[in-house]
Formats: C-alpha cells, structure tokens, sequence
C-alpha cells in the first residue's frame, strides 16, 4: 500500500490502519468480487445509512478510487460495462395505449407523485417506461427511487419519473458547481439525476410536465433522505437536443449549464466517447448548495 493524504469516506477520515484492513481484505479473499469486497468493508467499519443499510455504492466507488490512485489493488471486474444495460421487461395488457386523454391541467388536478413501492407498481413502471421511453428501460446505477405522475382527480396514471444516483463527471457541471476533483468526489452524492422522465404518449395535457417537475423538486428531497439517510442539495438532468428542446425543465426554472462530450453518465476510462451529446440543465436544492457541495 502507498502512503500518501488521508483518505475520506463520505467526508469521514479514513485512518491509516482501516486502509490496512482493507489491503488485508482483499489479500486474504482474492475471489471476492468488487461488490462483494465493498459489502464486507462496509460491515467491518460500519458504515451505513440511518436507515441501517450498508453505503454499498459508495464504498465500492471509494474502493475503485483508491485503486485508480494505486493506494489498494482490486480485483478485475467481473462484468465490463456494455452499451447494452436494458433488461427484458415482460410485455402486458396493463401498459397497452390507452384512450387520449387530451384536457386542462386543472380537470385532472391535483397532480400527484406516487412512489413505486410494490412488486407489482414496479413491473407496471418498467413496462411503460420500456415500451414509451426512448432508452426504455434500463438498470439504474446506484441508489434510485421511481414514482408514477398521476391525476388526483381520476387516479389516471399520466406519466413515470425515475431519480437515481448522478453522473461521474461532467465538466460543464463541475466547473459551475465550482468543484475541484477532491471536493467532487467527497460530495457526489449529494446529487441526485432525473435519470427517466415520461409522459405517456396518450397523455396530451399543457404543462402537465413542468407542473410535475415542480412537484419533484419539492417532495423527492424528503423521500430520498427518508430512504437513504442524507439530503440531496442539487439535481441534475440530461435531454438529447436531437429528440427534445428541455421545455418544461425551463419551464420549471432548472438552470441550463452546458452540454455532455458524449461519453456516458458513468463513463470513467473515456471508452465511449462520441455517444449523444446532451444537454445538462441542474436545479438547486438549497440555498447553500454550494457551500454543500464544497463540504463547508
């Protein structure tokens, strides 16, 4: 193990004898693969949510740093990232097209965000965002929550939302966040990507989708801390300029602040350069989401 500064996890200081461990961890369990060697970190420091889940993801991002800086050796991973993370989602009735549903805003007022909570609310999630997304559906990185849009007045389902873990880096980001590298990853988390925004095709209501966007940045800041034991501060989303003008995220006052190089929200050895540029539009969370994001 090199020596060096001291280490942080999730703004903790990791001492030199806990870097120790791990180097013993993964020298005494070589077959452990990287997630498996992340969940046994997390066990033996502690280091959980509120909620008394393990920070899995992060512990393995944390591991995965350590190794690019040459402090630890990791295992190879097991299953390199492809271009091909959709899943088969079986195909029903229950997501069939529906009969257009083509009103004012206030008839189906008030607009509601129902989280996914069951087995079947989330086979019904996967279904219409596969069939009417244009990425379908995909496994999402890291932590997530979904919800259905849905019309307090006649309980119809408009629409799918999906909040998951944000991207890696992207400069544009980076640079009006004010971040240096140290800070970024000290403080990622504490972004969350609108990383699935449908509604559905039938669905022909103006400015349902900025009013929904309104409703999210108010009520998923206290699901997600409910959930995973911390607040975000600020959200971010990217919209492919070739498919969509980013609208309702202006609509709903989200901040355009520069556009992607096209390699992919997780894409941290430059191997997919030349994907779809897209444009990346953030939303404060608080007043002191900068002084947040420093670690201030």
């Amino acid at each position: 193990m090199e020596s060096g500064c001291l280490e942080k996890f999730c703004g903790h200081t990791v001492s030199t004898q806990q870097l120790s461990e791990i180097v013993e961890i993964i020298e005494t369990f070589p077959k452990l693969s990287r997630t498996e060697l992340a969940n046994t970190v997390c066990e033996l420091f502690s280091w959980k949510r509120p909620t008394g889940k393990l920070k899995s993801v992060e512990c393995r991002q944390f591991l995965e740093r350590l190794d690019e800086k040459g402090t630890i050796k990791l295992p190879a991973c097991r299953k390199q990232y492809t271009n091909k993370g959709a899943v088969k989602v079986q195909r029903t009735g229950k997501a069939d097209i529906q009969p257009t549903i083509s009103t004012k805003l206030k008839r189906l007022s008030p607009i509601l965000l129902t989280r996914v909570n069951n087995q079947e609310q989330r086979q019904l999630w996967y279904e219409y965002v596969d069939r009417y997304h244009y990425l379908g559906y995909q496994l999402p990185f890291g932590a997530q929550l979904r919800y259905f849009i849905k019309s307090g007045a006649t309980d119809d389902i408009l629409g799918c939302f999906q909040f998951s873990s944000p991207a890696w880096k992207m400069a544009p980001r980076d640079r009006w966040i004010g971040w240096v590298n140290d800070q970024r990853k000290a403080n990622l988390q504490k972004i969350i990507n609108n990383s699935r925004f449908l509604i559905l095709p039938w669905v022909e209501v103006k400015n349902l989708a900025s009013r929904a966007l309104s409703l999210a940045v108010k009520s998923v800041p206290d699901d997600w801390q409910g959930c995973y034991g911390y607040r975000p501060v600020l959200m971010e989303t990217l919209v492919n300029r070739k498919r969509f003008k980013g609208t309702c995220y202006k609509a709903a006052n989200w901040i355009h602040v520069g556009k992607t190089t096209g390699r992919g929200r997780m894409d941290r050895d430059h191997s997919r350069q030349g994907a779809a540029v897209k444009e990346i539009y953030v939303y404060p969370l608080s007043s002191r989401f900068r002084q947040e994001l420093a670690g201030c």
